[in-house]
């Protein structure tokens, strides 16, 4: 039996014109519901917006393979970190994300839910998601992929199982889809 994604309510700004001034952004609840239901999505989890490896090599990674990856019937890319939805909003807008969606999960629910919250004291960064992604199909999690060695203050920031390129390769074994 597949996991169920857990049902969390997250906080994004979005443009909204009708409000003037030089911030026309408005708060939205967007549920995981709302984002996962009804297609076969990609969600990339990671430690931090800015940080090294997430705009060097992950996010660059998939937004640069967006098109491999709808050919295996994904529809969406969605890339979140416990960071506020200002924050991973300029993120997408300095890594000039056309393809992936950003997710702000703020308060980290989402990350803990799905039992991927580690410390990051050590680094300074309180709580935070473990590098992980997940294919999830029409609101069930396909497939998780997780780096090794997951644990509170880790000294290291391994990456390789969630690269762009081993979920590729993943998907190109395990061609079939799960029934909706």
């Amino acid at each position: 039996m597949t996991q169920v994604v857990p049902n969390i309510v997250f906080k994004f700004r979005v443009r909204d014109d009708s409000i003037e001034g030089p911030n026309p952004y408005r708060w939205q609840d967007v549920t995981s519901f709302d984002l996962f239901a009804n297609k076969r999505v990609i969600l990339v989890s990671l430690p931090g917006a800015f940080t090294p490896t997430c705009s060097t090599y992950q996010v660059p990674g998939f937004e640069e393979s967006y098109a491999d990856f709808q050919k295996f019937g994904i529809d969406d890319i969605y890339v979140m970190s416990v960071n506020d939805a200002f924050v991973m909003n300029k993120w997408a807008q300095d890594q000039k994300l056309k393809n992936l969606k950003v997710i702000p999960d703020g308060s980290g629910r989402f990350t803990e839910a799905m039992s991927q919250l580690v410390d990051k004291d050590n680094l300074g960064f309180g709580r935070r998601s473990w590098r992980y992604a997940a294919i999830i199909d029409h609101g069930r999690v396909e497939k998780i992929f997780e780096e090794p060695g997951k644990c509170d203050n880790c000294e290291t920031d391994p990456y390789g199982e969630t690269s762009p390129n081993a979920i590729l390769a993943w998907l190109k074994t395990n061609r079939g889809f799960m029934s909706q």
